[in-house]
């Protein structure tokens, strides 16, 4: 068991929201141990916790609120901070939403290692995964079994010949994540794109921000990243979300053609299932009916 993580020093970036098409500006804070991570909009000054009971909306992204003040797409800069072990950060946010960059989370990376980890003495607790669990939602379905560490399975199938079927399946720590997982960028499609603007979607959204396919293929002269970069984003994505329960998860998480939806909808289910799981705290255990109570 490792002990609780901050940064040495705040850290800013800025740019375009993905969805809102604004411009914002996200600065990341030490915090205090057992804070976790919370957001602060400082246009509306309210603090939101990053927790499940905090998501509001999970149309096209997760979005997290409180009171009536949101903070939209949080899932990559959650995925950075819970893939380079992060557990207490305090994020100032001067708009509506967290800016895409350039799709994925590796500008985060290089922001959070710029800022430098700073270890905060006191161990972190892990929820442990003690029995399986199988969750369906229409097509989509996600199973955590008990496994010694993290690890993810995820599948898709897209019916486009740019993304077809793709699988993968890893052991999730701070090396693989940074090198495997962080560069993969969101993806949408050409056919797409009016229905989402018309809906106050991706209004940011460009070929610097989003892999786009069109009906002959890829339209990003650069290319992929990966040639499975796609289902390697919603591993990112599923990092980013599952952050929200407020502990690492240690177990195997088997996901197919999940997105975040499913993903909150998963995680409060999983809480509800006190025997599925417990809470290791160092050497103790916690009940596992403790684990609201922890989060509030």
């Amino acid at each position: 068991m490792r002990s609780q993580r901050t940064i040495k020093n705040s850290v800013s970036i800025e740019g375009i929201g993905l969805h809102s098409g604004i411009h914002c500006r996200v600065t990341i804070n030490p915090a205090a141990r057992d804070s976790g991570i919370t957001f602060t909009r400082t246009d509306k000054p309210m603090v939101i916790k990053a927790h499940v009971g905090s998501v509001i909306d999970t149309a096209f992204a997760t979005t997290i609120g409180q009171n009536g003040v949101k903070i939209r797409t949080v899932e990559h800069i959650l995925a950075a901070l819970a893939g380079l072990g992060i557990d207490n950060a305090s994020i100032d946010v001067d708009g509506p939403e967290i800016p895409i960059l350039d799709g994925s989370s590796t500008e985060f990376i290089s922001l959070i290692l710029k800022a430098e980890i700073a270890k905060q003495g006191k161990k972190r607790p892990y929820l442990r995964i003690l029995k399986p669990f199988i969750f369906e939602d229409g097509h989509s379905k996600i199973a955590v079994f008990p496994h010694k560490g993290s690890r993810i399975t995820y599948s898709i199938h897209f019916h486009h010949h740019g993304i077809g079927e793709q699988r993968l399946s890893m052991d999730i720590n701070e090396e693989s994540f940074a090198r495997e997982i962080a560069p993969a960028r969101t993806f949408g499609f050409v056919k797409d794109i009016e229905y989402l603007r018309t809906n106050g979607f991706a209004k940011g959204g460009s070929l610097d921000n989003a892999i786009v396919l069109g009906d002959n293929g890829i339209l990003n002269a650069t290319g992929l990243r990966f040639s499975d970069e796609f289902v390697r984003h919603k591993i990112l994505d599923t990092i980013g979300d599952f952050s929200l329960l407020g502990f690492p998860i240690y177990g195997h998480i088997i996901a197919s053609k999940s997105g975040h939806a499913t993903n909150v909808k998963f995680l409060k289910k999983l809480i509800s299932l006190p025997d599925a799981w417990d809470i290791i705290l160092e050497d103790e255990y916690t009940p596992a009916s403790s684990l609201l109570q922890i989060n509030t």
